[in-house]
C-alpha cells in the first residue's frame, strides 16, 4: 500500500509541470512587476521594490496551506475529474489575462466561476458535435466549494501577514487637485495541494472513502497549483489596518461557506448558494472597503509640519533603522523640516552621520542615529509625499 502510494505521489508531482497555470504565474508576476516599476519610476523617479516582491514572503505560508489542504482533500477522500481542474486552471489564467491584475484572483472569483460553468457545460454541450457531451458531466460541486472556502480563509490569513512596509506607494490627484499618497495591498501566491483524481493504482482504504467520490474504483494523485491574489488600494488609513479588517471579514466568509458546502452533503442545492453567497460576500467585501476608504480624508497628504513617511526602499538605511510607514520626520539633526527639499539639504549638511526625530502613530517622539556609509541611498531610502518625478522632470524641460 505504502509503494502504491508513493508511486502516485512521484507521478502526481510530475502532472505539476504539465498544468499550464504554473508557467502562467511566473510571466504574469513578471508582468504585473514591471508594470509597478516602471509606475514607480514615474512617481518617485526611482525602483521601490523588486520585480517578484509581490510574491516574496509567501512560499512558507503557501506550503504550509498546501499540505494542511492536502491532508484534508486525501484524508476525506475529494475526488475532481482532470476536466475540473483544467478548465479551473484556464478560468485563473482569463481572469488574470483580461485585465493583468490580480484583483479577480480571489477563490471566489476563480472557483465560483469555474462553479458556474460546470453547472450549465453538460447542456451546452449536448446541442453541439464537435465537444464529446460528457466531457464535464461528472463534477464533485459539493467537494469544490468547501476548497472554495478553505482557500478563502487561506486568502485572509495573507491578508492578514501583509508587513507593514511590504504595501506598493503611489501617487495620485486627491479630490481638490493636489497629489496625495495611496497603497496598494498587493500580493500573489500559488498554493500547491494534492487531490485524488479517477483511475491510477490507489483502492479505497474503507468503505466510506473516498467520501466525495465520482464513483470510481481506483484513484491516482496530481499536485494542482492555484492561483491567490488580491490588490486593493488603501489611501484613507495606513495600510495595515485596512488589511487587518480585510483579513477578518475574508476569513469570515470562507467559514460561512464551508458551513454551507458541508450543508450541501445533505441538501445538494446549498453548493450552488455557498457559491453566490462566496462571490456576493467578495463583492461586499471590497465595496464597503471602498466606501469606508473613500469616506476618509486622504491619510498620506501634504503638511504643515515634518515629513510623513509614504514608503520605504528595501535595504537601505531606512529600512535597516526600522522606520515605517506613516511615521513623520520633524527634525533633521535637531533642524526642523517642512519640505523634502528641506530635508535633503539638511541631511547634506549631517556630514558622516544624522539623527532623526520622529513621530510614531501615538504621536510620540523617537529618535534614530547612523552613520552615512559609502553606497548608501542617497536619500535613506525614505519616499515622501511630492510631486510625481514625471511632472518635475517635465517642468524641468520645459
Amino acid at each position: 500500500m505504502l509503494e502504491v502510494w508513493l508511486i502516485e505521489l512521484a507521478k502526481g508531482i510530475g502532472k505539476l509541470f504539465l498544468n499550464p497555470l504554473l508557467y502562467w504565474s511566473i510571466l504574469l508576476i513578471l508582468i504585473v512587476g514591471n508594470r509597478r516599476i516602471k509606475k514607480e519610476r514615474m512617481n518617485f523617479g526611482s525602483k521601490v521594490f523588486d520585480v517578484f516582491s509581490e510574491w516574496k514572503n509567501t512560499w512558507i505560508l503557501a506550503i504550509i496551506s498546501g499540505i494542511c489542504i492536502s491532508l484534508f482533500t486525501l484524508g476525506t477522500g475529494i475526488v475532481f475529474s482532470y476536466e475540473t481542474l483544467l478548465l479551473l486552471s484556464i478560468v485563473m489564467i482569463i481572469l488574470s489575462l483580461s485585465t493583468l491584475k490580480f484583483t479577480m484572483l480571489s477563490a471566489s472569483y476563480t472557483v465560483g466561476i469555474t462553479y458556474i460553468l460546470l453547472l450549465f457545460l453538460p447542456s451546452v454541450l449536448k446541442n453541439q458535435n464537435y465537444v464529446d457531451a460528457d466531457l464535464f458531466s461528472q463534477t464533485n460541486f459539493t467537494g469544490l466549494v468547501v476548497i472554495m472556502g478553505i482557500l478563502l480563509i487561506v486568502e485572509g490569513i495573507i491578508l492578514s501577514r501583509v508587513r507593514r512596509n511590504e504595501t506598493y506607494p503611489e501617487l495620485v490627484l486627491g479630490s481638490r487637485g493636489v497629489w496625495v499618497g495611496q497603497h496598494h495591498l498587493k500580493k500573489m501566491s500559488l498554493i500547491p495541494f494534492f487531490t485524488l483524481v479517477p483511475t491510477g493504482l490507489i483502492t479505497p482504504m474503507a468503505a466510506f472513502w473516498p467520501y466525495f467520490s465520482l464513483g470510481g474504483e481506483t484513484y491516482s494523485l496530481i499536485l494542482i497549483p492555484f492561483l491567490i491574489c488580491f490588490d486593493h488600494i488603501v489611501r484613507g488609513s495606513l495600510p495595515g489596518q485596512a488589511a487587518g479588517r480585510l483579513a477578518k471579514s475574508t476569513i469570515l466568509l470562507g467559514a460561512i461557506v464551508i458551513l454551507i458546502a458541508v450543508g450541501s452533503i445533505f441538501i445538494q442545492g446549498l453548493s450552488l448558494a455557498a457559491v453566490i453567497i462566496a462571490i456576493l460576500g467578495r463583492e461586499y467585501i471590497n465595496y464597503k472597503h471602498r466606501m469606508n476608504d473613500r469616506q476618509s480624508n486622504a491619510f498620506f497628504h501634504q503638511m504643515d509640519k515634518g515629513l510623513k513617511v509614504l514608503g520605504i526602499i528595501p535595504g537601505t538605511p531606512a529600512d535597516r533603522l526600522e522606520i515605517v510607514v506613516g511615521e513623520t520626520v520633524v527634525k533633521v539633526n535637531g533642524q526642523r523640516i517642512n519640505s523634502v527639499e528641506g530635508f535633503y539639504q539638511a541631511l547634506q549638511e549631517s556630514g558622516a552621520s544624522f539623527k532623526l526625530e520622529l513621530l510614531d502613530d501615538a504621536g510620540e517622539i523617537r529618535f534614530v542615529r547612523s552613520a552615512l556609509y559609502e553606497g548608501d541611498h542617497h536619500e535613506l531610502g525614505l519616499i515622501f509625499l511630492t510631486n510625481p518625478y514625471r511632472v518635475k522632470k517635465r517642468k524641468k524641460t520645459i
